[in-house]
């Protein structure tokens, strides 16, 4: 086997640095991320620049280039909090946020990579704690829920507001009570459910009643007025009346007149 000449060692060495510098010099930054530089000799983190945007880059094989993803994330967090009478309740919520993209500079540089276990969910126990404290188990149960959603996150917002983190969302997805506690709850909701079914029966017989009174009431009155205007001259001429309609009728009959207790005339069928 022949030797290689003695300037191939020294080219292969060239060649590799120079593939490591070009390594070290270029990063892709993919979809939905970002990138913050950091300038070894240049005063480190790069604070009032834009970050470095998606696709590829090359830059100086002594700087670094950390990536934060700035769409939209989520993070969940159980917590355990104190209601306004000291009972512990369980909630199960999470956040919907992002890094604000200009400010991604400053977030590196004073919260670092991990700033949701930093900032955020600190921030989210923080205001759910404050904000669960102010309602008794009752009311988180029934109808607080989503009351407590939009404290919590007014309450989160305004602490992580200077921290660079855009918050877009709280979801509280679940609030568990203590059993006994749940129970007696639901015993007194069902109660009360009942003693409003059982007033409604009532005022509704009440009503029914009432109506029944007075369109009794109407058909008396209207029976006392009736009787009062019919005096037997009004009756003898409403028979007068009928008479003469009947006479005009091609009906067969015989009219006697002046029969009858009262003299009204009296009318026989011939057949």
């Amino acid at each position: 086997m022949e030797k290689l000449p003695k300037i191939a060692l020294p080219a292969i060495f060239i060649g590799v640095v120079v593939l490591i510098i070009v390594f070290k010099s270029t990063v892709t930054i993919g979809s939905g991320e970002a990138g913050v530089l950091y300038k070894t000799f240049g005063g480190g983190v790069v604070t009032d620049e834009s970050p470095m945007g998606e696709g590829f880059h090359f830059v100086a094989p002594w700087n670094d280039v950390f990536i934060y993803e700035v769409r939209q994330q989520e993070v969940f967090e159980k917590m355990k909090v104190l209601s306004s009478n000291g009972l512990e309740i369980k909630i199960d919520a999470s956040a919907w946020f992002q890094p604000i993209y200009g400010k991604l500079g400053k977030l590196h540089q004073e919260k670092g990579e991990d700033y949701t276990q930093r900032v955020l969910l600190p921030a989210i126990r923080s205001a759910a704690r404050s904000v669960v404290g102010r309602y008794t188990p009752e009311q988180l149960y029934a109808s607080k829920r989503d009351a407590i959603q939009e404290e919590i996150y007014t309450e989160t917002e305004n602490i992580v507001d200077d921290q660079y983190i855009q918050l877009n969302e709280i979801l509280v997805r679940d609030v568990t009570l203590p059993p006994s506690i749940k129970d007696a709850i639901e015993r007194k909701l069902k109660q009360e459910q009942e003693s409003l079914e059982y007033e409604f029966r009532l005022t509704k017989a009440t009503k029914e009643a009432e109506r029944q009174k007075i369109e009794a009431e109407g058909k008396a009155r209207a029976n006392r007025i009736l009787s009062e205007s019919l005096t037997d001259k009004v009756l003898q001429e409403k028979g007068i009346q009928a008479t003469l309609e009947l006479a005009r009728s091609n009906n067969a009959k015989t009219v006697i007149i002046g029969g009858g207790e009262t003299g009204m005339p009296i009318i026989l069928n011939d057949k």
